[in-house]
């Protein structure tokens, strides 16, 4: 989509420097960038890029100086360069109109200008809001609820009842909605526990592929609004994640543990059952965090079990040292061996002369 600079500047809320009228088509990193592409730069550190860069327009600090450009000045250059390229950049259609093999059930509510793709399949009492598309091989479930304008990718598996709300982006291959891993022991087997919860997936939330959210046991799942998260992530049962945020790939959450809003999770954390993750905290990348364990407000931890980062790296930094220790205190020993056998050579003499 073509904008112009003046256009973008006041759809950014940034400061324009140079031509107005000058024609914006499309987003690139500097050096890929042809006349009318939009980049960005962070620093001054990085001035010759955009300078060298066939672009005609640049996002930059105010501190950047920049010459023989159109330059957008803004404090936050990548959040608004993400901005700009939501503007500039059109999602390509995931599928148009409703194919003929796709499959509605006749008690299924369809909005309007909704399209959905081929073999999917639509349950009784299902409903798809107004602009919803629907990718091929989708499976949307009896009574479940999608609202307006949502992208569900190729394959994805919603079980019945279900809830996603709006402007919702789910990428191939998620299922949302499958039972829960609980289970009791007695008498001498595994006993399923109900999982007759649902999932609840608030507006403006985008989870990546292969994800697999559970619906609840005997309570729900909720996701709410503005999260994202990464692809291969895994949300237990009962599970209940805050606004905006943010998980990295190959992180699973255990049954019944709580995330608050604005927490960061990297990437292969595991977090055990009955956990809380209090808001802004945050968890660094393989992060092991142990049944029932509170993770503070704005506390960042790492390691397994996780701890503080200050803790985790300091312990860190004397297990890199351990061969070295190791290796000191053999010496020590030797030297200790060395001494007892010295001090104990006199009276040995002493024993022998009686003898």
């Amino acid at each position: 989509m073509t904008k112009t600079a003046g256009e973008l500047a006041a759809a950014i809320g940034a400061e324009l420097n140079g031509d107005k009228d000058f024609e914006v088509r499309g987003v690139a990193a500097p050096e890929r960038a042809g006349e009318h592409d939009l980049i960005y730069i962070e620093a001054a550190k990085h001035s010759e890029r955009a300078a060298t860069s066939a672009a005609g327009c640049v996002i930059a600090a105010d501190d950047v100086t920049m010459r023989g450009k159109t330059v957008l000045r803004h404090a936050q250059p990548k959040v608004a360069f993400a901005k700009a390229a939501a503007v500039l950049v059109e999602q390509g259609p995931i599928a148009v109109g409703i194919h003929a093999t796709a499959i509605v059930a006749p008690l299924a509510h369809v909005g309007k200008n909704v399209s959905i793709g081929p073999y999917a399949v639509i349950g009784e009492d299902a409903h798809i809001g107004d602009g919803t598309q629907i990718g091929a091989h989708c499976v949307i479930g009896a009574g479940c609820w999608i609202g307006e304008n949502c992208r569900f990718h190729p394959h994805i598996t919603m079980y019945a009842r279900s809830r996603v709300g709006h402007r919702v982006e789910i990428h191939a291959g998620t299922v949302i909605g499958a039972d829960g891993f609980g289970y009791v022991y007695g008498d001498g087997r595994y006993w399923k526990f109900p999982q007759v919860g649902i999932v609840e997936i608030a507006d403006d939330v985008e989870i990546g592929a292969n994800a697999t959210i559970d619906r609840g046991s005997l309570d729900d799942t909720r996701v709410a609004e503005g999260v994202k998260l990464d692809n291969l992530v895994h949300v237990g049962h009962n599970v209940q994640i805050g606004a905006h945020t943010v998980i990295a790939a190959q992180t699973g959450i255990s049954g019944s543990s709580r995330v608050g809003h604005h927490v960061v999770v990297g990437g292969q954390v595991g977090i055990a059952d009955h956990c809380t993750l209090e808001d802004g905290a945050i968890a660094g990348a393989q992060a092991g965090i142990p049944t029932g364990k509170t993770i503070r407000a704005g506390q960042t931890v790492w390691g397994t079990p996780a701890r503080e980062i200050g803790k985790f790296k300091e312990a860190y930094a004397w297990y890199a040292r351990l061969p070295e220790l190791g290796a000191r205190i053999k010496e020590l020993e030797a030297q200790m061996r060395g001494k007892g056998k010295k001090k104990s050579s006199p009276q040995k003499a002493q024993r022998k002369k009686g003898k």
